[in-house]
């Protein structure tokens, strides 16, 4: 970074002003640490950013794509999944608070920072007392691009061991559009049936995508 004043260097202007005064691909640099032969860690943040399609794009790249932009590499890229998994974590709250979940908008708050932005489809429950509070989140299936398959049977088996009165189904749309599909809504009639027969509440199935989502429940579909 020998062409900025060194005042202006990520590291150093944090330092001195705080990480609100950094953009997105100082910060990124910064998580970098050190650029490479013929370019700074800011050249490096600023190429990956442009790959990606920006800071959204940059939480959907794998570690392999990761790794084959210029001047990242296997140690880079592992930072960069680790400092994003770290801003995912800092999102949700402390399973000690037990969150509760009286609307599909506390639903998706909670899920859209740990699920929305994958590049594959995550399906998955989120197991409920009688008050609706969250016991435990499940991810039952990792898909492609644009598919995954759950049974009934592997979605009761976790709420029965939870002890579970209700549940809430998510998944997410790695294609950035939260629109329930015809399999999706056949796929939730199916396990509202079972959660009857089996005594156990399905209250929504949420769909996620980057930072929307869409509710079954609120588009009429339960």
């Amino acid at each position: 970074m020998k062409v900025l004043a060194s005042h202006d260097r990520p590291r150093e202007k944090l330092a001195r002003a705080g990480t609100d005064a950094l953009g997105d691909n100082e910060l990124v640099a910064v998580v970098l640490g050190s650029g490479t032969r013929g370019q700074s860690a800011l050249d490096v943040a600023n190429g990956l950013l442009d790959a990606s399609g920006g800071l959204r794009g940059l939480t959907r790249m794998g570690r392999d794509e990761l790794s084959k932009t210029h001047g990242v590499g296997a140690a880079r890229a592992a930072r960069i999944q680790a400092a994003i998994e770290l801003g995912r974590r800092s999102l949700t709250r402390e399973p000690a608070e037990r969150p509760q979940f009286p609307t599909p908008r506390h639903v998706a708050e909670y899920l859209l920072p740990l699920f929305g932005s994958y590049p594959v489809e995550r399906f998955g429950v989120l197991l409920l007392d009688t008050r609706h509070r969250l016991i435990r989140a499940r991810v039952l299936s990792v898909g492609s691009l644009d598919a995954s398959v759950v049974h009934p049977r592997e979605v009761f088996r976790e709420a029965i061991l939870a002890g579970a009165a209700a549940l809430v189904l998510f998944h997410n749309h790695p294609s950035g559009d939260p629109s329930p599909s015809r399999d999706d809504i056949s796929l939730t009639r199916r396990l509202l049936t079972a959660g009857d027969i089996v005594g156990i509440d399905v209250l929504d199935h949420v769909v996620l995508a980057d930072s929307r989502y869409a509710s079954m429940k609120e588009l009429g579909r339960l």
